[in-house]
């Protein structure tokens, strides 16, 4: 018979090791209960700061991702930066924590993605963001960021109000806007003498004369609004682009040429309508004015088109005498300026009237090289001689 004999250093060496996998499991069994327990003790503060962690962690996980943010609770708190500039972010369908977060720490939105992911993780955020636009910034913190990348914004409705648009045109973009709680007739009625306005507007509506139209006061550019954005909604928005734009330091100068507000959008409406390369505008505003200043006719086509038009055509061509259509606004008729705006002009052609070029001329026609540039005159003979063959 054989008998086995086992080597006394073997089974020592199996007890010793044991014995250090149930000391490390003793400690990582210590170390979870310390940190259990100080979780306990002083979440409080914690979940005050940043919010209660996510029911759907279990202890080992909770207090591993607990640690870690205490850790850098600091940086927690501290933004990427103090650019509060808006960032358009779109998270795209079937991306998770970690990929938006390392996009976001490459536009320099978060110094730390995996901080970022984490504490969505903690948080149970990680698996409600959404798809969808995001307006960020900068100066958002990691907390902010994460509850902001839950609720995607709506899908916005964008609408280019174009310089020299007539309020109608404007009426009709946007009732083409199915996604707007917009109203033709609500928005004609209230942009009409006397219609109802906003009324945190006073800066410069109250100086408006009682018949005038906001013709002239809705500002071109381009838009982007919630769906469902009521008509004053919009109104609103328009009329506050223009109280940002034209500033008060031009509505100073502006007095100071002796022009109010009213006369310069006015005839900053006619410069629109008749300049198209903004380097002109200045010119063709130093002859309108400089008529203005002998009383003479202004004589601008687009007021008698104004005075012509109709739905189905807001700028038609002319192909008659301007001379023979007695309408108010038209100045080949009546001396000075229309009773008010005849368009939406832009900011290029409102600072062309504050900030004329200095110029002796009366007269321009365009050229006949298709440039649609202009030829400027201070002698009607010189006017005519630029007629084109």
């Amino acid at each position: 018979m054989h008998i086995e004999h086992h080597s006394p250093r073997r089974r020592s060496g199996l007890r010793t090791a044991i014995k250090f996998v149930a000391s490390v499991m003793l400690f990582a069994m210590v170390l979870l209960a310390g940190l259990w327990l100080m979780i306990k003790v002083n979440s409080g503060a914690f979940t005050t700061d940043f919010g209660p962690p996510a029911s759907t962690l279990n202890p080992a996980e909770q207090a591993g991702l607990w640690a870690y943010l205490v850790l850098n609770s600091e940086m927690l708190k501290t933004p990427a930066g103090t650019d509060s500039s808006p960032v358009e972010f779109v998270v795209n369908s079937g991306e998770n924590a970690s990929v938006v977060s390392a996009r976001l720490a490459d536009l320099g939105l978060v110094a730390n993605p995996d901080l970022l992911r984490l504490y969505m993780r903690y948080r149970g955020l990680d698996d409600d963001i959404e798809a969808g636009n995001f307006s960020l910034n900068a100066t958002l913190t990691i907390p902010a960021l994460a509850e902001t990348l839950t609720e995607a914004r709506p899908d916005e409705v964008r609408v280019r109000l174009w310089e020299g648009w007539r309020v109608e045109q404007v009426a009709d973009t946007l009732a083409a806007q199915s996604d707007l709680d917009f109203n033709r007739a609500e928005f004609l009625s209230s942009v009409a003498p006397g219609g109802l306005r906003p009324a945190n507007f006073s800066s410069f509506l109250a100086d408006l004369p009682s018949t005038a139209s906001l013709e002239g006061f809705l500002f071109p550019d381009t838009y982007r609004f919630l769906p469902g954005a009521t008509t004053a909604d919009v109104l609103t928005r328009f009329l506050l682009e223009f109280d940002t734009q034209v500033t008060s330091q031009m509505r100073a100068d502006a007095s100071a040429r002796g022009l109010t507000l009213y006369q310069v959008v006015t005839l900053a409406s006619i410069v629109e309508r008749e300049a198209v390369h903004d380097d002109e505008r200045p010119t063709i505003a130093s002859v309108y004015l400089n008529r203005l200043n002998l009383n003479m006719k202004l004589e601008a086509d687009p007021t008698t088109q104004y005075a012509v038009a109709g739905p189905e055509d807001w700028w038609p061509p002319l192909n008659l005498d301007p001379r023979t259509v007695d309408h108010p606004y038209n100045t080949y008729v009546y001396d000075g300026l229309p009773p008010g705006p005849i368009a939406n002009p832009g900011l290029s052609s409102i600072r062309a009237v504050i900030y004329p070029a200095q110029t002796d001329y009366f007269f321009f026609r365009a050229k006949c090289d298709g440039s649609q540039y202009h030829n400027f005159s201070v002698t009607y003979e010189e006017h005519v001689a630029y007629a084109c063959p």
